[in-house]
Formats: C-alpha cells, sequence, structure tokens
C-alpha cells in the first residue's frame, strides 16, 4: 500500500511539474526610474513608456510575466547586481564604469544629453560651460549626465555638480535660480521644457550615447534570451515602432 502511494505522489509531482505547477522562473523583473518620459513614467498608477512596452514584447518572446519595480536611479545598477532585479532599463547608457557591475544588451536606442537652461541664461552652447563662468550645474544622481558634468567639469574645478534625487528636482532648482543649468537626456529636457515656462533647450548637445539592457554578472543564460528577443524585435521593427509612437508624437 505504502508503495502504491508513493508511485501516485511520484506521478502527481511529475505531471505537476510538466503543467509548470510551482514555477518561479516565470517572471521577468525589471528595476526602472519612473521619472522619464517618455522612456518611463507613469499614466495613473501604472508605468508606461518606450522601455516598459519593449521589456513587456521581451517579456512576451520569452513567455515571461513582466514585473516592473520602480525604484531610485541610482540603486537599479547595485540591485540588478546583486539579484533583486532580472534586468534593468531606464534609458541606461553602457559606460564603462557600469560594466565593471553588470553587463547590458544590445543598444536599442540613441539617446542625447541635453543641456536646459533659463531664457536670457549666457549659458548658449556645450562650450560655454567650459569657460570661466564657474556655472552650477543640475543632475539626476547616478545619471549619465552626473558622471560627464562630474568628470569633464567639476573634477577639471571649472563648475559645480548639483545633485538631485528626479531630474523635476534638478529643472525646480532651476526655475527658482538656485542653479545655472541641467543636463539631462532631450527627451525628458523637451518635457521639462514644454511644463515650466521660460526655460529652453539649447541647440548643441552635450554628448550622444546608447541606451540599453544591464544585467547581471553571472546571469548569462538569462541575458542572452533577453539580447535574441531584443535583436528580433529590433530586426522586425517592433522597437523603432514604439520609439516611434513615443517620440515622433512630440
Amino acid at each position: 500500500m505504502k508503495k502504491t502511494i508513493a508511485i501516485i505522489l511520484a506521478v502527481l509531482m511529475l505531471v505537476c511539474c510538466m503543467a509548470g505547477c510551482g514555477k518561479k522562473n516565470d517572471t521577468l523583473t525589471m528595476a526602472t526610474n519612473a521619472e522619464f518620459p517618455p522612456y518611463e513614467y507613469y499614466e495613473g498608477q501604472t508605468v508606461v513608456g518606450i522601455d516598459a512596452e519593449i521589456a513587456a514584447l521581451i517579456a512576451k518572446e520569452l513567455g515571461m510575466e513582466l514585473v516592473i519595480v520602480d525604484t531610485d536611479f541610482d540603486s537599479i545598477i547595485p540591485g540588478v547586481a546583486g539579484g533583486k532585479y532580472d534586468i534593468g532599463m531606464a534609458g541606461m547608457t553602457v559606460t564603462d564604469e557600469r560594466l565593471e557591475s553588470v553587463n547590458f544588451t544590445t543598444s536599442y536606442a540613441t539617446g542625447v544629453q541635453a543641456i536646459i537652461v533659463a531664457e536670457g541664461s549666457p549659458i548658449t552652447c556645450a562650450d560655454d560651460l567650459f569657460g570661466d563662468g564657474n556655472y552650477t550645474i543640475g543632475v539626476q544622481t547616478g545619471t549619465t549626465g552626473d558622471l560627464y558634468a562630474t568628470w569633464d567639469i567639476e573634477d577639471e574645478g571649472l563648475g559645480t555638480v548639483s545633485r538631485y534625487n528626479k531630474g523635476a528636482d534638478a529643472v525646480a532648482a532651476l526655475v527658482a535660480g538656485k542653479i545655472d543649468c541641467v543636463i539631462i537626456d532631450n527627451e525628458p529636457a523637451k518635457a521639462f521644457v514644454a511644463a515650466n515656462p521660460g526655460l529652453v533647450v539649447l541647440d548643441t548637445a552635450y554628448a550622444i550615447e546608447d541606451y540599453a539592457i544591464c544585467y547581471a554578472k553571472g546571469n548569462e543564460k538569462l541575458g542572452e534570451k533577453i539580447d535574441e528577443a531584443l535583436v528580433k524585435l529590433i530586426a522586425n521593427g517592433e522597437v523603432q515602432k514604439i520609439i516611434d509612437k513615443y517620440i515622433n508624437a512630440d
């Protein structure tokens, strides 16, 4: 009798496994910072945007369910590296410094670091930041705008970098006259300027960069699957459709 029960239990466990019972690996957790329109931002209680839609298509390709976690930008890479999240997508640029902690997929979009100033500002182009103006530059902590301004300007004694948890906080400081400009990605820069009369985006870019998805070192199996799905979605035009949906609408 005991032998019969054991056989029945073994069969039930096999059927359960074949049906996917109790699977824990069918969820793709994406860390982001939903303060970066049009790549990620809130509509009501839902995070939407370019990155959210691309991640959803990747999850669908892999037969996984996407879960988006909104967190501070500078906690994304440590969280991915430590296994708290599967991937990080937040208009994130590949840099040598970041590659020390995580791996990156193929690039899926090109970003521009723009400069926001108040109308009538003496800062009229990127080169003005490297003169003798000794300007105070607002950035979002941990972004490439922060890194570039720190390396190029603050470390060289050409100005001061003022760091904020959110891009919106840096823009608010600019509106209040506490800082001289903000370096931030071009698409959110346009949204901030549209929402704040008296601000403009300079015609000259501060930097041009490529966005990619980060994943943990040692998690190459998942990373390769994500990259394969991403490359497929780029090749069939689905990624470009999403980008055009949000950016061309401006």
